[in-house]
């Protein structure tokens, strides 16, 4: 047990260092973890890597899927409910079918049941890698927005082609008007399962006396509650996760107070840093693993097997993308749609943006090594195989090029938003002016004998006048821009001095240190401010 601690500390140490490496080289982490994983691999004496395949789904899924389910705009999902939709439903079930016929003629007994389990384990796309690609280039939020809806809702039907798949194989029957009526059975109440807890999860935030670190932790039991119930009633947990992760994170301004937002967005950060982390590493260091359990398929049918799946996963998806875009320009035509001429450019970065990642890896991991007592799971090294190359392919070599990719096309600017600085600008001035003539019209009487009042009043005319500078300073007013990083530099200065100012008065007997701290953490806050801000 103390050993195999010291591994997982270790573990964590390396994917800290190789995170950094990635920020050093600009490259999307994940990239940079799956190759260092994989020339760990092959240190002499290294300990062995293993997870119970039964825990995977268990240990992963539910905490990944719960924040990437906060982290998505409900607005915007639903503004792009069709392609997400058609993109996290119907093209990975087209997937699938098209992988499960291309495995089944080209591997020497692979039947149309282990092909769909196959097509279930590597059709999602994962949203961390493409995500924090796209983080190194310029590109439109909607393109971002649309990705990241299209990962949440893709991971669900995937996983229920793959429990099909799974059933099909172990039982060897499937009848397929069962399967449809299981299918819509299973997504409909996975939903109504993960809106039910939600619920009850969100009535003991609101009417139960929690503290925020109370808050924080019941946000982490959650999505596992979410996910045990709807699987323990053979519904899907991730829908489950994902219905209740975005009720929850639609109305957490209504049961989280500040201080338990504060604190879960940076809990739940570092959960999702570190989940990720471990996935993309583990993908590295269990290649060499899967390679030497092959058995009797050679290493270079292996390959070839795998090179030519991930070929057809790459085609089918650009495929896709640009057969969406001619689909959605017809149909705008007699129904409103969110864009109605996607053109060629933002379709051929959406393809290349499907890189396989984490819900792949999880799926093929949970094979279960046993078909029942007395037979192996059929092809079970195979498809890891297969599917640890298709993860590795499109991780590096479309994450690698996809900034070239975005550059080639030229994207040009966001046609559903205003730039960011102007957003920000407006919301600025927007917030000052409606809290001063608040200040105004209800404190009014109580400003001229209230000097703490007064100093608000002053705060808020001057966020309306730093507001119209910000926006001058974007349009490209020198003067005013100047000012403005002059004020940063002054402003952080301060800071620092005033911190400094605390660790020596921290030294006298006769101040409370605890004090000294509460002072050290506003500091904190007020340059996160700044940051913000700017």
């Amino acid at each position: 047990m103390h050993f195999t601690f010291t591994v997982y500390i270790g573990i964590l140490l390396v994917i800290l260092f190789l995170v950094m490496i990635a920020g050093r080289l600009k490259i999307s982490y994940p990239i940079v973890l799956v190759i260092g994983g994989l020339a760990l691999s092959f240190i002499p004496g290294l300990p062995q890597i293993s997870i119970d395949p039964e825990l995977i789904f268990l240990i992963f899924l539910p905490p990944l899927l719960y924040e990437a389910a906060w982290q998505t705009s409900w607005k915007e999902l639903w503004r792009w409910r069709r392609i997400v939709s058609s993109f996290a439903f119907l093209i990975v079930i087209l997937t699938s079918g098209v992988i499960a016929l291309v495995s089944s003629k080209l591997i020497p007994g692979f039947t149309l049941a282990l092909g769909f389990l196959l097509g279930g384990i590597i059709s999602p796309p994962d949203a961390v890698a493409a995500t924090t690609v796209l983080k190194e280039v310029k590109v439109p939020k909607s393109l971002v927005n649309i990705l990241e809806g299209e990962s949440l809702l893709n991971d669900a039907s995937s996983l229920i082609v793959f429990r099909f798949a799974l059933i099909a194989i172990t039982t060897g029957k499937f009848v397929f008007h069962e399967a449809v009526t299981s299918f819509f059975l299973v997504i409909t109440m996975g939903i109504v399962v993960g809106l039910a807890i939600g619920m009850v999860f969100y009535a003991i935030h609101r009417w139960l006396p929690t503290n925020a670190s109370m808050d924080t932790v019941l946000t982490f039991v959650a999505p596992y509650v979410m996910y045990i119930t709807a699987e323990s009633l053979d519904f899907s947990g991730v829908l489950a996760v994902v219905a209740g992760g975005l009720f929850m994170s639609n109305k957490s301004h209504h049961f989280l107070t500040h201080l338990s937002r504060i604190r879960g967005v940076n809990v739940w950060s570092t959960i999702g840093f570190v989940l990720n982390g471990i996935i993309f590493l583990l993908i590295g260091l269990e290649l060499p693993v899967i390679v030497q359990q092959l058995g009797e398929v050679s290493l270079w049918n292996a390959i070839k097997y795998g090179l030519i799946i991930t070929f057809v996963v790459i085609v089918m998806r650009m495929m896709c993308t640009m057969g969406a875009a001619l689909f959605t320009k017809v149909v705008s035509r007699y129904i409103k749609t969110a864009d109605n001429n996607p053109g060629w450019r933002l379709p051929v970065v959406f393809g290349w943006a499907g890189m396989r990642g984490v819900v792949s890896l999880a799926s093929a991991l949970s094979i279960p090594l046993m078909l029942d007592k007395q037979h192996v799971f059929p092809m079970r090294d195979l498809i890891l195989f297969i599917t640890f190359m298709v993860i590795l392919i499109t991780l590096v070599f479309q994450g690698l090029t996809l900034p070239l990719v975005v550059k080639w096309v030229n994207l040009g600017e966001d046609r559903f938003f205003m730039p960011e600085h102007e957003q920000e600008a407006i919301m600025r001035k927007k917030m000052a002016s409606y809290g001063l003539a608040l200040l105004n019209n209800k404190y009014g009487e109580e400003i001229a004998g209230n000097d703490l009042l007064k100093s608000l009043k002053a705060r808020l005319e001057g966020d309306v006048t730093f507001a119209e500078s910000y926006i001058a300073s974007e349009e490209g007013n020198e003067l005013v821009s100047h000012k403005i990083e002059r004020y940063k530099v002054v402003l952080t200065d301060l800071i620092n001095e005033q911190r400094g100012i605390l660790r020596k008065m921290n030294k006298k007997d006769s101040i409370d240190e605890e004090i000294i701290r509460k002072h050290l953490a506003q500091l904190d806050l007020e340059e996160e401010y700044l940051v913000q801000r700017f």
